[in-house]
């Protein structure tokens, strides 16, 4: 299945297939992006397979493939449910090829520092980010006309459209992205207004591991490891 999936990625793939542990620490020896471990190979073999990607000279970013639930620790960077269908497969594989190509993030918020935090915070988190700034809904808005964005964090209070006017003009250009609100306010009942209309919600401050949490739907994933690449 994963084989049929990256043939029908829309960028080239090239498969390399391993059957048990000793082998995909050969095939490690070549530059590889990306690796798949399905968990029957046993924690011990998987455990063996992630150290090797770890020590490699461009370490790939390596993905557990388990049946849901799973509540055990992993030592891959992230784990993912295993497919069950192709199609399942493809929304897997071009999940796993988007956490190695540069993602567009629009920064939104009326304060500069906020702005410097969040980009920094951005730039602690384990995938390649492109950020772009700006400080008002009218200029995303703006911006969203000019270029294309993969996911968009945007603060609640602003002083032209707030968070949530500011993602429905969004919608109304048809872009399609990933949207996640921000708000240093106490307010349950705005994030769940906001989850209800599937934006993710951030409440300041917050950390690197909670931007790849929020990440983790964006890329196909169900968890990222605390471990730091």
């Amino acid at each position: 299945m994963l084989r049929n999936a990256a043939a029908a990625a829309k960028v080239p793939i090239e498969i390399i297939e391993a059957e048990n542990g000793a082998s995909a620490c050969g095939a490690l020896l070549r530059a590889v992006d990306l690796v798949f471990l399905d968990d029957a190979l046993g924690a011990d073999e998987v455990a063996r397979v992630a150290a090797a990607a770890r020590a490699a000279p461009k370490p790939p970013f390596t993905v557990l493939l388990a049946p849901p639930p799973s509540g055990v620790p992993f030592e891959t960077d992230a784990l993912a449910v295993k497919p069950t269908d192709i199609e399942e497969a493809k929304c897997l594989v071009n999940g796993a090829i988007r956490t190695r190509r540069p993602t567009r993030v629009l920064v939104v918020d009326d304060s500069s520092t906020m702005r410097s935090i969040v980009r920094k915070t951005l730039a602690a988190t384990r995938f390649p980010l492109d950020v772009t700034e700006a400080a008002q809904g009218l200029e995303a808005i703006a911006l969203a006309r000019t270029a294309a964005f993969d996911i968009v964090l945007v603060d609640y209070n602003m002083p032209d459209f707030n968070g949530l006017e500011t993602i429905a003009e969004f919608r109304r250009e048809k872009q399609r992205v990933t949207f996640v609100l921000i708000t240093s306010a106490q307010d349950q009942a705005l994030a769940d207004r906001a989850r209800a209309q599937g934006v993710a919600f951030l409440k300041k401050p917050f950390f690197p591991a909670d931007i790849e949490a929020v990440l983790c739907g964006f890329y196909g994933l169900r968890a990222l490891s605390p471990r730091r690449a």
